[in-house]
């Protein structure tokens, strides 16, 4: 990996004028660590906390996937493992065969394999069925057969995070309710690659971006005018991502895009709130490229708009104490934790796993208060005009620094994520330079 203080940082910063009922029992030695919004459990819903894992391919992520299910199930927490590949490896540590449709595997948990060409028909059937209340097609929705069409790329992401969204409800109040007319508590997911997870991530504030330009083009159009209204209304009646009514009734249509805002940025901010998210670094500490793109993963986490709650070592009998320490300090700024490695093959007696002290680390990890120590991806200095940003895992060469609209904002570009920070007025202006200290990128403002 390249030194984060090797070769100058490439600077581009062009000025442009354009611009539920749940599930639980009492077990001491697993019980979660309370977060300060238990004590308002009463007051308002609890939310559903999605939980993930970043990390090369082979790492470990789906034995630390099956790990964290088991857990929190065993912690009394309404649980579902959410799968997306056609690898078995779940269905082998749990011992149990997991479908398309959520099965209960044991006491609180239960396991659900996405399936990308099942997973389309439901929103074609929600758009036929909105058709027929607002006749925009003429009956040509209606003849499209969903069991004959297939999976094309880039499909997956796009109808894994329609699929997660019914489960834990970040656009709304309250997840969909599941099989069993009850919430989760949990979901832990388990995904088709890093790549597509922190895809998901930064979608809701990507999307923020395009619905601007969409709205200019509905209101400031002739086509936008005429075609916008019925569109609106053909989205509104099919993805019922709303918590009441439909919000189109006696409402003008820019409410309508306020109101589609205001979803957008709700599920964006949902990722950086730790009672809702939990993301984790997955590793093999004897490898290491699989560290080293642990730590990638974690700045690209940062720049999709994520925060990272700890990272996991995949440890085994034989591991070098000395490499382990070197990559314990390596991710120093993180909560860490060694994970048993997992037989696959066998049956497992995941009590006797959970209560063995190679996996009170762990478990310890999983169990960290919401209100835990977060590192803060961003500080604003007024008085020296700085911004510094946290960025573990990048060379300083693969960043670049873009300026737009006179100064008030700052684009980030890096690991194939951009990212835009609102400049507060006291630091606007242009960059006068920057450079790495600590894993952060010191940006001064003139």
């Amino acid at each position: 990996m390249a030194s984060l203080r090797s070769s100058p940082i490439i600077l581009q910063c062009p000025i442009s004028n354009c611009v539920s009922t749940r599930r639980r029992r009492k077990t001491p030695a697993f019980a979660m660590a309370a977060s300060p919004e238990d004590d308002n459990a009463s007051a308002s819903p609890k939310s559903t906390k999605l939980v993930t894992f970043l990390g090369k391919g082979g790492s470990g992520k789906t034995s630390s996937a099956v790990f964290a299910a088991q857990h929190y199930a065993m912690a009394g927490l309404s649980t579902c493992l959410v799968i997306h590949t056609q690898d078995p490896t779940a269905e082998y540590l749990l011992d149990c065969k997991i479908g398309s449709s959520p099965i209960a595997c044991n006491s609180n948990l239960s396991a659900l394999r996405f399936e990308t060409t099942k997973m389309l028909l439901e929103p074609l059937n929600r758009l036929k069925k909105a058709d027929v209340n607002l006749n925009l097609t003429q009956g040509v929705l209606e003849k499209i057969v969903g069991e004959e069409l297939g999976v094309l790329p880039g499909m997956d992401p796009i109808f894994s995070a329609y699929a997660l969204e019914r489960l834990v409800g970040f656009f709304r109040k309250v997840a969909v309710k599941n099989h069993n007319k009850d919430k989760f508590d949990v979901i832990v997911y388990d995904g088709m690659s890093s790549e597509e997870i922190l895809r998901m991530i930064s979608a809701a504030s990507k999307a923020r971006l395009y619905l601007k330009y969409l709205r200019n083009l509905a209101e400031k159009t002739d086509f936008g005018r005429v075609a916008g209204p019925s569109l609106l209304r053909l989205v509104d009646e099919a993805m019922d991502i709303r918590d009441s009514s439909s919000f189109l009734n006696g409402k003008l249509s820019a409410e309508i895009w306020e109101a589609l805002e205001q979803m957008l940025e709700r599920g964006s901010s949902a990722f950086l709130e730790p009672q809702k998210f939990g993301c984790f670094l997955v590793m093999d500490p004897e490898n290491l490229i699989s560290v080293s793109s642990a730590l990638r993963y974690w700045g690209c986490a940062i720049q999709a708009g994520a925060n990272v709650s700890g990272a996991l070592a995949i440890a085994s009998p034989h591991s070098n104490p000395e490499s382990m320490e070197r990559v314990k300090e390596t991710f120093s700024f993180l909560p860490f934790a060694f994970l048993p490695r997992l037989a696959v093959g066998s049956s497992l007696d995941w009590n006797t796993i959970m209560l063995n002290k190679d996996s009170e680390g762990a478990r310890s990890l999983l169990s960290m208060p919401a209100s835990g120590n977060m590192i803060s991806p961003i500080k604003f200095d007024a008085a020296k005009k700085t911004i510094t940003l946290f960025m573990p895992g990048f060379d300083k060469s693969e960043i670049k620094l873009y300026q737009f609209r006179g100064g008030s904002e700052l684009l980030v570009e890096a690991g194939d994520q951009r990212r835009v920070i609102q400049l507060p007025s006291r630091i606007q202006g242009k960059v006068g330079g920057a450079k790495f200290i600590d894993r952060s990128l010191v940006i001064t403002i003139r």
